[in-house]
């Protein structure tokens, strides 16, 4: 067995709830054990083991959290996105290779036209009181061959925007090291109740929004989805200590949130966001809204989501910083490996029992993001004199223009600073002389209007000439990938910006 269901779920007392869904059942952690246990046996049961891969295709909520659970329990879980289309499924599922696909009652997806012969297809009954996995199709026992990857509990594919997605292993030693670390910079009790509206095939939502609270021995409130009309009312009724979720996620509550939930004084005690740039003006604007610190930490699928986070009062937070190393050393290297002095610039790298071992079947991508031990993130940075990370941005979505590198996170903070701007998303639009030009794309808030000469002049007071969009979309919502993570990379494509000459 991979994760014992000890492992997870021996720190909360049998009677607490552990998992909680809005408006609908409530786990206690005897319930929850006895649910995964039964579940994790049906799986044995048909020839599943240490080595197979299972694959998710479930319902956010309930579903996703227990059936997550059983399959880690058993074998490696390979949670997928249920939105995903036929052709994506297929991808997904031959790169897999699974023993096993879960799906769930009454939920019938594009999966179904795409599961390969021979895969054990379960359907989850999350409905009934005690959740139950029947076999639909598949030959149950034992398959020939060694199994591999023994000791590895999930499988996630990175987000393949610039390149073929990668299969990242996870053990269970870099899951527990990624969510002890979690604990620790939190200060989680039993006491806390977290309420995750990240989704759970995401390495946000598994670690920091569900296994994190388990290990804890706290609560972890999982709804179906992300509604930002339902989020008062979920704090107001849950009474959640803390919630965690991407920045956009961030700024749609803010969008639709009153300041204080229905149901008496806020129980928050701290805010945390992750998984990409927090905005300074977000940061100030969710302290203002919930009067509660807000929490920002670096996290990526490699390392098991969290490598460095800012600390919790009487600590230090810096807006514009993802704090210290929590349980992860962390240094800035130059293109040659070697590591840069305090202040410089380069490529962040990384080293921790939390950081994966190598992609699955991928040699090549291995030996180009391994240093000496050191895993190279695609992130650049730099660490201050406190020993604070500062992100710039990812290497691959830095503006070159004409010779000039240009974050594009600097773009966007400028842009959000304007009164009527809700969000901004600056990206690199191709460009015949120099390479790449400025733009960036600008949702604006409920009942503004701004024009794009205005916001080019305001920009123009804050930046370098060179750093100023040459142009600027409105929309009404800017895209963004199944987490909730801004797509800068291929933007000027698909939103068929051509040009400035």
């Amino acid at each position: 067995m991979n994760v014992g269901t000890v492992d997870w779920l021996s720190g909360g007392e049998g009677a607490v709830p552990a998992i909680v869904v809005p408006g609908g059942p409530t786990m206690t952690y005897a319930t929850l054990r006895s649910t995964v246990e039964r579940l994790s046996g049906s799986l044995r049961a048909h020839g599943v083991g240490p080595g197979d891969r299972v694959a998710l295709v479930l319902p956010g909520g309930l579903p996703a959290a227990v059936g997550f659970l059983a399959a880690s329990s058993t074998a490696a879980a390979a949670p997928l996105n249920p939105a995903y289309r036929e052709d994506e499924f297929r991808f997904y599922l031959h790169d897999l290779a699974p023993r096993a696909l879960v799906t769930a009652r009454g939920h019938h997806t594009a999966v179904a036209g795409a599961i390969p012969d021979g895969v054990l297809h379960f359907e989850l009954d999350a409905e009934q009181p005690e959740p139950s996995l029947n076999v639909l199709t598949g030959v149950s026992g034992r398959r020939q061959g060694p199994a591999g990857d023994d000791g590895i509990a999930l499988v996630l594919h990175t987000s393949g925007t610039t390149a073929r997605p990668k299969m990242v292993p996870l053990t269970v030693n870099n899951l527990a090291a990624s969510a002890r670390n979690i604990i620790g910079t939190l200060a989680l009790s039993p006491a806390d109740r977290c309420l995750n509206v990240m989704p759970l095939f995401h390495i946000h939502g598994l670690v920091a929004g569900l296994l994190a609270p388990l290990v804890s021995g706290g609560s972890a409130v999982c709804p179906a989805g992300f509604d930002a009309f339902k989020f008062a009312g979920w704090v107001g009724q849950e009474r959640p200590s803390w919630y965690t979720a991407v920045p956009t996620m961030h700024q749609v509550i803010l969008q639709r949130t009153v300041p204080r939930p229905p149901g008496g004084p806020l129980s928050l005690r701290f805010i945390r966001s992750s998984s990409s740039a927090l905005p300074p003006v977000v940061f100030e604007e969710l302290e203002a809204r919930f009067g509660v610190p807000v929490v920002e930490a670096y996290g990526m699928t490699e390392a098991a989501h969290q490598v460095t986070s800012n600390p919790l009062p009487p600590g230090r937070r810096k807006p514009g910083s993802v704090g210290a190393g929590h349980g992860v050393e962390v240094r800035v290297i130059d293109e040659s490996g070697g590591e840069l002095p305090v202040g410089a610039t380069g490529e962040v790298a990384i080293k921790g029992p939390n950081v994966m071992g190598g992609y699955l079947a991928d040699p090549e991508a291995n030996t180009r993001a391994f240093a000496d031990g050191w895993f190279r993130t695609g992130d650049q940075g730099f660490v201050d004199g406190g020993g604070y990370l500062h992100l710039t941005g990812r290497l691959k979505e830095i503006i070159n223009r004409g010779g000039e590198k240009i974050s594009p996170r600097e773009v966007d903070e400028v842009l959000l600073r304007h009164p009527a701007v809700a969000q901004a998303v600056a990206f690199a639009i191709p460009h015949a002389l120099l390479g790449e030009e400025v733009g960036a794309a600008v949702v604006l808030r409920e009942g503004s209007d701004v024009g794009e000469r205005e916001l080019r002049g305001f920009a123009a007071e804050r930046l370098a000439a060179f750093k100023v969009p040459k142009t600027i979309v409105f929309l009404d919502q800017v895209p963004k990938g199944p987490t909730g993570k801004v797509q800068r990379v291929g933007l000027a494509e698909r939103l068929g910006v051509g040009e400035k000459g």
